[in-house]
């Protein structure tokens, strides 16, 4: 353990970032849970994170406009499509949504393949390199955060869900990774299932915010990846927060 290498001027932004990710992670995953389609987020982070991926050979640039736009669209149209699978085959939703993952997931690795640099671009599409965000990078998600946020209280419908949830996981994936989009989405919404309203995002942001700031300090001290220990971090603070909450009762069951 090295308490020294806490450096507040890369933490900061880090911790700062995954703020911004909750803030529309924690509403939206309720809603994911809601619907029961849960790893749509996994479907919708995969196909994001395979638009970044196509930016990159065409424009050779990663976090540049054209790729933000390519980005967005392509998770945009992932979206629609798993929207129109919702409604023309609803039972075979989940199989759908699995196979949408596997394809982009795949077709990631097919595009990487010959290049040098491929496997570290997949290792930072699924576990993220939040202690390389900077303060600049942080501007266009933090307005996206706040707009993506109000328009989902303003227009909290089904026809506001697909394209709210692509426009935001794109956003996040770059900053975060896959895992820890999926992680925020889902585990903040299974802590607080039972709770209503604004008491339901108030706490379901506490904790994980909360597991948030401990993993970023313990992959600080202990030199562990950054992505990994935030997950980690971030079940055990709610799960802790769940049982305090409901310390003698178990896991409610969602139905569809």
């Amino acid at each position: 353990m090295n308490i020294e290498a806490i450096d507040i001027s890369i933490l900061a932004p880090a911790f700062v970032a995954g703020l911004l990710v909750l803030v529309t992670h924690v509403p939206l995953g309720q809603e994911v849970l809601k619907r029961g389609i849960i790893f749509i987020d996994l479907a919708i982070a995969q196909i994001a994170g395979l638009g970044v991926v196509v930016a990159t050979r065409l424009t050779g640039e990663a976090h540049g406009w054209e790729a933000q736009i390519i980005a967005v669209l392509s998770a945009l149209i992932g979206a629609g499509l798993l929207s129109q699978m919702e409604k023309k085959w609803p039972q075979q939703q989940e199989a759908l949504i699995g196979v949408t993952f596997v394809l982009a997931a795949t077709a990631s690795i097919l595009l990487l393949a010959n290049n040098p640099q491929g496997g570290e671009s997949l290792k930072d599409l699924l576990v993220g390199q939040i202690l390389w965000v900077t303060w600049p990078q942080l501007a266009l998600p933090a307005l996206l955060s706040v707009v993506i946020f109000g328009a989902w209280l303003r227009f909290n419908r089904p026809t506001a869900f697909y394209p709210l949830f692509a426009v935001s996981v794109t956003v996040s994936v770059q900053l975060v990774g896959i895992y820890l989009v999926f992680a925020s989405l889902i585990i903040p919404a299974l802590a607080t299932i039972g709770l209503k309203g604004w008491k339901a995002l108030f706490v379901g942001f506490l904790l994980s915010a909360s597991g948030y700031a401990l993993g970023l300090l313990v992959s600080a001290m202990f030199d562990l990846p950054s992505g990994a220990v935030i997950v980690w971090n971030l079940a055990t603070t709610c799960l802790v927060g769940r049982w305090l909450l409901t310390p003698n009762t178990s896991l409610p069951k969602t139905s569809r």
